[in-house]
Parts: C-alpha cells; sequence; structure tokens
C-alpha cells in the first residue's frame, strides 16, 4: 500500500516538491556555514519523495545544545515558511477524505522542516 501511495505521491505533485528541496540544497551549499542547512534540506527531499513507509525519529547521537542553535538559526533561513506551507496543504487534503493521508504526509513533512536537526529517517 505504501509503494502505491508513494506513487501517487510523486505522480501528483512529490516529485517537484523533492526537485525544489535538491535545488534550495544545492543553493545553501555554495557556502561553508550553508553546508549543514543544506544537509537538511537533502533530507527534506528524501522524505518528500517517499513519504508513506518512512518515519521521523529523534537522533540517538542528538547534540543537544548545537541542535538547538541550528533549528532556531533554521527556522530565519527559511524553515518556517517551509512548515507554514506543508501545514496549509495538510489542511487542504485534509478536506477530503480521500486526501487525508496526503495531508498527514505533509504534516509530518511541516513537523521535520520546522525542527530538521537532531531528526533521523528510517
Amino acid at each position: 500500500m505504501n509503494l502505491f501511495l508513494n506513487i501517487i505521491w510523486i505522480v501528483f505533485g512529490g516529485f517537484f516538491v523533492a526537485v525544489e528541496y535538491v535545488v534550495s540544497s544545492l543553493a545553501m551549499m555554495l557556502t561553508i556555514i550553508g553546508i549543514p542547512f543544506g544537509l537538511q534540506t537533502l533530507k527534506l527531499a528524501g522524505v518528500a519523495l517517499v513519504p508513506f513507509g518512512t518515519k521521523v525519529l529523534p537522533s540517538p547521537t542528538s547534540s543537544g545544545c548545537l541542535n538547538l542553535i541550528m533549528n532556531v538559526i533554521w527556522w530565519f533561513v527559511g524553515g518556517i515558511p517551509i512548515a507554514l506551507t506543508h501545514i496549509g496543504f495538510g489542511l487542504l487534503f485534509c478536506i477530503t477524505i480521500i486526501g487525508i493521508p496526503f495531508g498527514v504526509q505533509h504534516f509530518k513533512l511541516a513537523g521535520l522542516a520546522f525542527m530538521p536537526f537532531g531528526k533521523t529517517i528510517v
């Protein structure tokens, strides 16, 4: 079932969202300071491409204070607008019964987009 839902997701916009994440990741990696943020955006791209069947868990090797500082910087780099966009799409998809699974995936992406540092994708 996850494969079927991922195919529908990719056909109806998931591919374009993942490409946008990859392009923004490459733009962030142009500077040395932007490399960690670019890597987190690549993490978002992977989940945006195939969100069904993936789980976002706290990282077992997270270094607390550094993750908090990086997440706060991430909010100003673009994390808040990305998260709000995913929340908006999640609410839009949840209007219909058929769209609820896709809305739930957008909410998962919103949580990851809001605080990507200190998370692992399983």
